[in-house]
């Protein structure tokens, strides 16, 4: 399981959901990836949760690659819009049996 937070600059919100909006779309069209949603933060701070779920580590490198390589292109990527880093973190998801 992939988990991103992230903020975004002062009036540049609605951009950045937008642009978190499709590359979870992008994530979901995947077969390698079992579910994606975004979410904003209750208080209207402008932090954004980003959460996926996929079958590997190859298939989230995979993922990974095809939005910097298809989607950062043509829209300019999200970098912009951040108010900083993200904070990143990869966790093992085991399902129940």
């Amino acid at each position: 399981m992939e988990t991103i937070v992230c903020s975004a600059k002062k009036g540049k919100e609605q951009r950045l959901k937008k642009l978190l909006d499709t590359r979870v779309a992008f994530r979901k069209r995947s077969k390698r990836c079992k579910q994606a949603w975004v979410c904003k933060s209750a208080d209207g701070s402008g932090t954004f949760l980003i959460q996926a779920i996929y079958l590997n580590e190859e298939a989230w490198r995979k993922i990974s690659e095809g939005i910097q390589t298809q989607l950062d292109p043509k829209d300019g990527g999200i970098e912009s819009y951040l108010n900083g880093p993200p904070l990143v973190g990869m966790f093992i998801y085991e399902e129940e049996k």
